[in-house]
């Protein structure tokens, strides 16, 4: 009979699709494989539910795995059209299509095209609580990206009145808040004190909250990361430890739990800020964050590697667009620690890596382009090509609205201006912009710290030793109080310097020789080299021979090795990287996959 033939009719839909799901799931997955199998159903015209869900694999298949963004498109749109949309089943393929396709648009910098699409799901989804939570996350995430955050909150509100009505506790607890993604953003905009009091009151609320034990945790681990960005973003490293080890914690307690041990009775509360493995690499992130901001530098490099295998391995199954943001931010965080320890080499490739990630996404790109041109003017500095450092630095400062970006930038240009020694009126305005004591911009401690060493450092390049002295104490005062190891170590070989300069020869050799433990520790490769010259000059002057040898002989190491380095950096073709200061990231200069001849290789 019909009933019959209909059941026939769809087992070969069903063999098909279980078929692609054979494809995409094995490791690797098998693309073109799954995506045959996918298409193999349409011609055979089949019901509108199973043809809508069919698009929907194809366009997430294709989105996810391939770089074939006009076809996946095509079958979202398919997807998201209206045929059939009284039959319950089908709307969670429409909602799935809409969330996935508007993802699409803001990658393809099309984010006015994809607000309508989620205003119209969300308008009709608010008999599924699952969608209209998720789709209201992400049209708020959206306005978050645009710094627009007064119709993120409203949404977040519409979010929790919902949340409300439904019943859910899980959503109620977690949706006034801004889209985790998006953090750093919420935290920056709002002033630092006022964002304190709000995050004890969310860490209450969840520690009484009564649910499923893996939400309380992953919602625990969404409270611990806004509190460690916050005291991250102001630069408390010291103050943060508590919290961070908290989240550490957390992590592997997630990790020991399975997903399957308890499904919820209320379907709003499947709701998840993010994936298991996504958290793992978020933990990893803002551990390296502050490994790398107390100058623990070997220890950010352990976590880096081990969050950018992770992140590797996420990418083969999932192209979710945070990975690579996630990525991203790993990069810029271990190329200022291969500058600090003198892999200036290592850093230039990375840069470039950072770039390949920028083209493949404008979204990427504009909200990383400051950065970027950030790290290439640190890279200049390294290897002593002031004028690019200059240029790339004056670029950085007008492609970024972020305050702490911009005051990290404006320090580091000062001291370009400082070494170039012939740049005064640009130096006064500049320093005046960044004076640590009045009106600093930030309220980072470590920003203000490394302001009153960069004037330390001015005034003793003009010889104005007892005012270079008091600047130098008030970096070294900020800096012991949050273990900030990096700018203790600059302050302290400045000091012994300045001792030196002024005769003072045992005040300089009690600043010098804790300056040079700090710095092996770290290790700061400039600062080994600047305190192994002046331990060698201080014992010279003392008429102690054999130490004096022995610090000799270190400097000689160490200009040997930084040496090396800087000659390899400068003959790769991404050194000329340094002369990029507009549009997107250049093409051209990226080594091609073969065989590069390093300097390391030939010696």
């Amino acid at each position: 009979g019909s009933g019959g033939g209909a059941a026939a009719g769809e087992s070969w839909y069903l063999a098909l699709l279980g078929l692609a799901e054979h494809f995409r799931t094995s490791s690797p997955p098998k693309v073109r494989l799954c995506v045959h199998c996918l298409q193999a159903v349409l011609p055979r015209k089949p019901p509108a539910r199973m043809e809508a869900r069919t698009h929907l694999q194809l366009g997430s298949v294709l989105y996810h795995h391939t770089r074939n963004g006009d076809q996946a498109r095509g079958h979202l749109e398919k997807a998201v059209r209206d045929r059939g949309r009284q039959i319950p089943q089908f709307e969670d393929v429409k909602f799935e299509a809409a969330s996935l396709l508007s993802e699409l648009y803001c990658q393809e910098n099309s984010v006015d095209t994809a607000k309508p699409l989620l205003r119209k799901a969300i308008q009709i989804s608010q008999q599924t609580p699952y969608w209209h939570c998720r789709l209201l996350f992400q049209l708020a995430q959206l306005h978050t990206l645009e710094k627009d955050l007064v119709s993120a909150c409203d949404l977040l509100g519409v979010g929790a009145e919902y949340a409300r009505v439904v019943g859910s506790e899980y959503t109620r607890s977690n949706d006034w808040f801004s889209p985790p993604l998006e953090l750093q953003l919420l935290l920056m905009e709002r002033k630092l004190q006022e964002v304190h009091p709000l995050l004890t009151l969310c860490g209450q609320i969840v520690e009484n909250w009564q649910g499923n034990p893996i939400q309380k945790e992953s919602l625990r681990v969404f409270f611990l990361v806004l509190q460690v960005t916050h005291y991250l973003d102001a630069g408390q490293v010291k103050s943060v430890k508590p919290c961070l080890k908290q989240l550490q914690q957390c992590i592997q307690t997630i990790s020991t739990l399975h997903d399957d041990e308890i499904l919820p009775s209320n379907p709003a509360d499947l709701f998840h800020w993010l994936p298991k493995e996504h958290m793992c690499v978020l933990v990893y992130l803002v551990t390296v964050m502050h490994s790398m901001q107390a100058g623990y530098l070997e220890k950010a490099q352990k976590y880096t590697d081990k969050a950018l295998m992770q992140l590797e391995k996420l990418k083969m199954l999932d192209c979710s667009p945070i990975l690579s943001s996630f990525q991203v931010i790993l990069l810029e965080h271990i190329i200022m620690c291969r500058l600090v320890t003198g892999h200036k080499a290592t850093a230039l490739q990375e840069i470039s890596q950072v770039c390949q990630l920028c083209q493949q996404s404008p979204r990427l790109f504009s909200n990383h382009a400051a950065q970027l041109h950030t790290l290439l003017g640190l890279y200049c500095i390294s290897v002593n090509c002031m004028d690019n450092a200059e240029a790339q630095f004056t670029t950085a400062l007008r492609l970024t609205t972020h305050q702490e970006l911009w005051a990290f930038i404006v320090t580091n240009l000062a001291s370009v201006y400082i070494r170039e020694g012939n740049r005064h009126q640009e130096l006064y305005s500049l320093l005046e912009r960044i004076n640590p004591d009045h009106n600093f911009p930030v309220s980072s401690h470590c920003l203000r710290a490394a302001a009153f060493y960069i004037r330390g450092l001015f005034s003793f390049f003009q010889g104005r030793y007892n005012e270079a002295k008091r600047f130098l104490r008030e970096t070294l005062k900020m800096s012991n109080a949050e273990d900030l190891n990096r700018l203790t170590a600059c302050s302290l070989v400045l000091l012994g310097h300045i001792f030196y300069v002024l005769g003072n020869h045992r005040e300089s050799n009690n600043m010098v020789v804790p300056a040079m433990q700090l710095a092996s520790k770290i290790p700061d490769m400039s600062v080994q080299l600047w305190s192994s010259a002046l331990l060698r000059d201080l014992n010279k002057a003392c008429g102690n021979a054999m130490d004096a040898h022995e610090a000799a002989q270190m400097h000689q190491n160490f200009s040997q090795q930084l040496l090396q380095d800087h000659i390899e950096a400068c003959s790769l073709p991404e050194h000329n990287l340094i002369t990029w200061t507009d549009g997107p990231p250049p093409v051209q200069f990226q080594a091609q996959n073969g065989p590069t001849t390093s300097l390391a290789s030939l010696l």
